[in-house]
């Protein structure tokens, strides 16, 4: 079951243009593509006819052509042509969906279009601020999304997943842990003292010495991370507030359900020192895109014994804590949109 009345991320803004895209989005199959002037479209990618994908069709002006037998939809997705015949069936339209640029991503809502409201789409605007460098990436993981959030709220794997890159000993022996829980929120603070720095650390900071690190994860639902990250040479203050000399990054996380068992993964990194330098942000996603791929085999390697075993006992451990109250917020939600739409269709 999926949560529909949120925002989704669909795409990177520069994926969606005049061919059209077919991606699904919550077990939907969608087809997207801009208007002339540049305005992007989403509908039901499916033609009211013999439901060929539209996304295999072609753009004529503003309408989507399907490849089959050439019926035309405008953007409202109502069938305005069709060839060899002057009449138009009632029925012959598509199911639409609103959609909204924002943070170089386009989101989509697959719920209850009068609920579309743009203002409740997630910040993300490290992404496009000028005052930081950034640069989005995407993953296609062949596992539950849940799976996915689970892992970005629990960072003690990093010293087993990603000892190459981002991880090492000190997050899982060192650490200083909080855990703070609003109704639709959920922070998890990690503080790691006098520790040395992690590879990738090294590289982007050249550090020497030991550093305070830092790991502030923030969750809101249904599937939205933005990891606070970074260090500071030991004893400059970083506790305190006081992050100069260290490194200041964010790691951006949206995950979007492709099926029950897919997922479309979008995220990216953001720093906050040498932002005008390419060189530095491709230095950074290539080490993080490193240890993204160890965490996706994971993913996989979970859903794949899940699949086999379901229903399998699992136990809950103290690194734990973070998830647990994220999914007890996804519960609620579940169960109050339930409620609502039972209510609505009585």
């Amino acid at each position: 079951m999926f949560l529909r009345n949120f925002w989704y991320v669909a795409a990177h803004d520069h994926e969606i243009g005049r061919e059209p895209l077919g991606r699904m989005i919550l077990g939907e199959p969608v087809v997207f593509f801009r208007k002339e002037d540049g305005t992007p479209v989403a509908f039901e990618d499916r033609c009211a006819h013999r439901h060929l994908p539209l996304s295999m069709g072609k753009l004529v002006g503003d309408t989507l052509q399907c490849r089959y037998h050439g019926l035309r939809y405008d953007a409202s997705g109502a069938c305005v042509k069709v060839p060899g015949q002057d009449t138009i069936p009632p029925a012959a339209r598509v199911k639409t969906y609103p959609v909204v640029e924002r943070y170089r991503w386009l989101w989509i809502w697959m719920g209850d279009p009068a609920l579309a409201d743009p203002v409740a789409i997630t910040d993300f605007h490290w992404l496009d601020d000028p005052s930081w460098g950034a640069k989005g990436q995407y993953l296609h993981v062949e596992a539950n999304w849940q799976l996915i959030v689970d892992n970005l709220l629990d960072l003690t794997h990093l010293a087993f997943v990603h000892e190459t890159t981002i991880g090492n000993a000190a997050l899982v022996e060192n650490a200083k842990v909080k855990v703070e829980r609003a109704a639709n929120n959920v922070v998890v603070t990690r503080w790691i003292i006098d520790a040395p720095p992690p590879p990738t650390f090294v590289k982007a900071g050249g550090f020497t010495s030991n550093v305070d690190r830092w790991q502030i994860i923030d969750f809101v639902p249904p599937a939205f991370l933005r990891l606070d990250v970074g260090c500071s040479p030991t004893g400059t203050g970083a506790p305190q507030g006081r992050r100069a000399g260290g490194i200041n990054m964010r790691n951006l996380n949206a995950i979007t359900p492709e099926t029950e068992t897919t997922s479309h993964y979008f995220w990216g990194q953001a720093h906050d020192w040498d932002i005008h330098n390419r060189s530095t942000t491709d230095m950074l996603v290539e080490q993080i895109t490193i240890a993204f791929l160890e965490d996706v085999a994971v993913f996989e390697a979970q859903q794949r014994n899940m699949t086999i075993m379901p229903g399998a006992p699992q136990v809950e451990i103290n690194a734990d804590n973070g998830l647990i109250q994220a999914r007890r917020i996804l519960q609620r939600i579940h169960r109050e949109q339930g409620a609502a739409t039972r209510s609505a269709a009585e």
